[in-house]
């Protein structure tokens, strides 16, 4: 079982998750972060430290975010590895919590 970045991430781009990740499993697009599914060590430390609120165990992931496990795993093989803490999106605190965002992904 591996963590996923769920839709709450996308235009956000927080990156606290990635400072406490023992083992660099986290993957950087344009506007999104993703966990690489055969790195994760299932760790748990990400989760608390995400301030969207956007990673989840697979076990616990909302159904209606479901495919985001195959996103997670697809984008994974294709973004660099992010290792390091960045600044956030200039507008990620508008984005936070906004519903229905797929459409606004960048891949």
């Amino acid at each position: 079982m591996a963590y996923v970045v769920t839709e709450n991430c996308i235009k956000c781009k927080f990156t606290d998750c990635v400072d406490v990740c023992p083992v660099d499993c986290f993957r950087e697009g344009p506007n999104f972060l993703v966990i690489d599914p055969d790195e994760c060590i299932d760790c748990t430390l990400c989760v608390a430290e995400c301030p969207a609120e956007a990673i989840f165990s697979e076990d616990d992931l909302p159904a209606e975010q479901a495919h985001f496990i195959t996103l997670n795993a697809e984008l994974a093989k294709s973004w660099p590895a992010i290792v390091e803490r960045k600044d956030p999106l200039p507008d990620a605190n508008e984005w936070v919590g906004v519903k229905d965002k797929l459409d606004q992904l960048v891949r």
